[in-house]
């Protein structure tokens, strides 16, 4: 009887060029010897397998999509490589996968069919954030993306601030990059002024900045985080 394969969960960089630093040996060794992926953005996947320079012929691999439209009855036909005894890796577009990633669905349909899943380290803005941030790292919560329209945008962080004072978990979330600024406007317009907030924005790359602050703090220099990969946490010392 035919073994199944493993499935990789395969780091991708968070910035642009940190390749280099960011991206273990093994990760590299992996990502050489597998030949079939599931991928949540085709063109991001390709680029970044280029970029580590491992002399792969990049045509020769094979790519799937996985992404949040992805069914879970589609993982099977699309995993299906593993059931065949092939290694397959899931490539998240930014940071680990199954991290505020779809790639979990995946690893779903491994531990269900009892194949290994084998997790590779490597560089997720979140934990980059809550290990920065000063906040408690015993108990947090990530909420992903708050709601669009701002009524409600505006009554989920009230909400957050109040689990914060009640419970004294980090409160974690994010915004797409180019509404990172309207949603920066709302938390310093609507949270109290003595609530503590740490920005973390564009994580490994040259310019990084993670600093903790009162919202009364920063009123004073708002940063600009226009179309910049952001991660927000309400939190206490």
């Amino acid at each position: 009887m035919q073994s199944t394969g493993k499935l990789y969960l395969i780091p991708n960089i968070l910035a642009a060029e940190t390749a280099g630093f960011v991206i273990a040996p093994q990760v590299k060794e992996i990502i050489s010897a597998t030949s079939y992926y599931l991928v949540e953005n085709l063109r991001t996947a390709r680029r970044y397998i280029s970029s580590l320079k491992l002399g792969l012929d990049i045509s020769n691999l094979h790519f799937e999509i996985l992404d949040k439209r992805t069914s879970d009855a589609e993982i099977a036909t699309l995993a299906s490589p593993l059931l065949s005894g092939h290694d397959m890796g899931v490539l998240s577009e930014a940071g680990c996968p199954g991290i505020a990633d779809p790639g979990a669905k995946a690893v779903a349909f491994a531990h269900k069919k009892n194949i290994q899943v084998v997790p590779l380290s490597g560089p997720s803005s979140l934990f980059l954030a809550l290990m920065a941030s000063g906040f408690n790292g015993q108990s947090f919560v990530f909420h992903g993306y708050l709601p669009i329209e701002r009524k409600e945008r505006v009554n989920a962080m009230k909400q957050l601030e109040q689990n914060l004072t009640k419970e004294g978990s980090t409160q974690m979330f994010m915004e797409t990059p180019f509404r990172n600024q309207r949603l920066l406007e709302d938390i310093l317009l609507h949270l109290h002024p003595s609530t503590l907030l740490c920005i973390a924005k564009n994580l490994t790359a040259a310019d990084e900045m993670v600093q903790t602050k009162s919202i009364a703090d920063w009123k004073k220099l708002p940063p600009d985080l226009h179309k910049i990969p952001t991660v927000f946490l309400l939190g206490r010392y």
